[in-house]
């Protein structure tokens, strides 16, 4: 299935916008709300993401009383994000071959991401974001059909006419996958942005993410604090900096505090909102939508994050991945804001 949003011909001013492409995996988030004590009994590390199969999954959901269904997986948060934001948007990705699976697919196309959709026989994968009452999201992921997507069935196609790739960090688990989508990429001309979406991914496959680095195929390295930290053994700031040496733009999110830009040897640090979270999930992804929507129109890296704080603001304060139609109209307005400063 492709779906596109017609919007071939964006540019700003007379810079001509790139197109991002994104490749991830195509899971349906399961959002609930949880106490403390609901996490403790799961014996899994707070924050972290956790790989279930099929049955740990069922367990799993069968302890929740309550639950909201809505399309998610980290990079087509991002694209979905992008696209809103008024970017060029692709997605590469596989979904079984069942309802949730048309959900997933329509979502896509709703929200104008151009779509490289694969099917599958095994169910569309699930992830539930198990949200305590401080806002923190702690992931229990069944990957189902996407963990099958092959490099063989991607081809050349979904790169053409495509400046940016966008990589999740929890492709390290597919690294075929991965490397290949990296490989092609460079070899075709377009930069390429990972973002490592969690510590655990650092810690079960840095072997990946070496074998990146020694490919010199990467050009955005994108962490929170605690993924910069496992993955330099230092903190923000210098954590941010010893990442600038493996790519050309590195980034480290801080929370609150914002986020850390090294380029070169120039650190930009650099605000976010004070608004009350609600729910941390989606919050790395939008604030990467962000980013990638100043990026890909040249914008100056201080405006990009400003841009980026301000979409994972909105998205902290509503359950869920998914902003609302009142929260994009604001996002518009600091867009053209930025735009034009």
């Amino acid at each position: 299935m492709t779906t596109s949003n017609g919007l071939d011909n964006k540019t700003k001013g007379e810079v001509k916008m790139k197109r991002v492409v994104g490749v991830g995996a195509a899971l349906v988030d399961l959002i609930a709300s949880v106490s403390e004590e609901w996490i403790v009994r799961q014996k899994k590390t707070k924050g972290g993401m956790n790989l279930m199969n099929w049955g740990e999954i069922g367990r799993i959901l069968g302890n929740i009383e309550r639950v909201e269904t809505v399309p998610g997986g980290s990079a087509s948060n991002t694209m979905i994000g992008l696209s809103r934001l008024g970017g060029l948007a692709r997605f590469i990705c596989k979904v079984g071959n069942d309802d949730l699976g048309d959900v997933y697919s329509l979502s896509l196309y709703r929200n104008m991401v151009e779509g490289y959709i694969r099917k599958s026989s095994t169910p569309t994968g699930r992830v539930i974001s198990a949200v305590t009452p401080d806002a923190q999201r702690t992931m229990f992921t069944y990957t189902g059909a996407s963990a099958e997507l092959l490099p063989s069935e991607i081809g050349d196609a979904p790169f053409s006419n495509a400046d940016i790739l966008y990589l999740e960090g929890y492709l390290a688990y597919n690294p075929s996958l991965l490397l290949h989508c990296a490989s092609v990429a460079k070899n075709i001309g377009l930069e390429v942005a990972l973002d490592c979406g969690s510590f655990g991914v650092i810690q079960d496959c840095r072997f990946i993410i070496d074998k990146m680095v020694e490919d010199h195929s990467i050009d955005i390295l994108i962490a929170n604090e605690d993924e910069a930290r496992i993955l330099t053994s230092v903190e923000e700031e210098l954590a941010c900096m010893e990442m600038a040496k493996i790519a050309k733009i590195a980034i480290v999110k801080v929370g609150k505090k914002g986020s850390i830009i090294c380029e070169k040897d120039k650190v930009l640090k650099v605000g976010t909102p004070n608004v009350k979270a609600l729910d941390t999930t989606g919050a790395g992804d939008l604030w990467a939508s962000g980013f990638l929507y100043g990026y890909s129109n040249g914008w100056p890296l201080e405006k990009c994050a400003e841009l980026a704080s301000a979409t994972a603001s909105e998205v902290i304060q509503v359950l869920g991945p998914i902003i609302p139609d009142a929260g994009y109209e604001r996002l518009i307005q600091i867009r053209d804001k930025l735009a034009k400063s």
